[in-house]
């Protein structure tokens, strides 16, 4: 029969919203096998082709999920921030992937190793159905950007993309550079910069070196069209919400 460490009074509050939406009692066995980590810009989470060492849940930052080409180029196929974790693979019985995955905004979180992480999945059937919803959205994410590639104008995925990473954090000001969209959205430079200036004629957005300022949210939400919307409601209809309301100051409550 399984046994739980003894509950305290007081448990950690979580921003990363897996870690938040847990029961007590598992928040309680899972949190002595988390470990604090600083997640700097380009921090590699995860090696393609190799063996995956730990799960790591952000709490702040964003990680992106990469394809390289033979010919160097390299796509943006998901991402994930205080939403999401990275090492998925783990909990579908595999210990990794063909992809890179990198911190492409620096942040921190928190890492539990891998046989630990597989261990308490699998002793905890509302622990792994969780981190199952998760992956199960994620895979969602993915289909739709699938779809934006192939079918959206640059503007819709764009904004689709600046809404992905609005959601994923605090305030209205993205971090971010003209040649890293470029690489995201696999398109030339040039191309990103008269797409952002379309956006900026439209006071959606207010672009500067090395940062995006979201002016108009619902406004971006229009030029994103079908682009943007599916995942997050999927998202929130099995997890939690995604971005933090004005009315919600604090972290996500667990789930009943």
């Amino acid at each position: 029969m399984r046994s739980y460490p003894p509950l305290v009074s007081t448990l950690p509050a979580y921003q990363n919203r897996l870690l938040a939406s847990l029961s007590d009692t598992d928040r309680a066995w899972l949190r002595p096998h988390l470990d604090p980590v600083d997640l700097p810009l380009h921090t590699v989470l995860v090696e393609p082709g190799r063996p995956i060492t730990h799960a790591t849940f952000l709490e702040a930052g964003l990680g992106s999920i990469i394809v390289n080409s033979e010919e160097g180029g390299r796509v943006e196929i998901g991402l994930f921030g205080r939403d999401g974790f990275a090492g998925t693979a783990l909990v579908l019985g595999s210990d990794r992937i063909p992809q890179q995955i990198f911190m492409q905004v620096g942040g921190h979180g928190h890492r539990i190793g891998a046989d630990a992480f597989i261990r308490l999945t699998e002793a905890s059937a509302s622990l792994r159905a969780l981190l199952l919803r998760y992956t199960h959205t994620f895979l969602v994410q993915t289909a739709c950007t699938a779809h934006a590639n192939a079918s959206a104008p640059v503007q819709e995925r764009l904004a689709r993309w600046l809404l992905m990473y609005h959601d994923r954090q605090d305030g209205d000001e993205l971090s971010i550079t003209h040649d890293f969209l470029s690489m995201m959205l696999g398109v030339r430079r040039t191309t990103v910069t008269l797409t952002l200036q379309l956006l900026e004629g439209a006071r959606l957005i207010q672009a500067r070196r090395g940062r995006v300022i979201v002016l108009d949210r619902e406004g971006l939400e229009g030029a994103a069209g079908d682009a943007y919307g599916p995942a997050e409601a999927e998202y929130e209809r099995l997890i939690a919400p995604l971005r933090r309301r004005p009315d919600r100051p604090g972290p996500v409550p667990p789930r009943a």
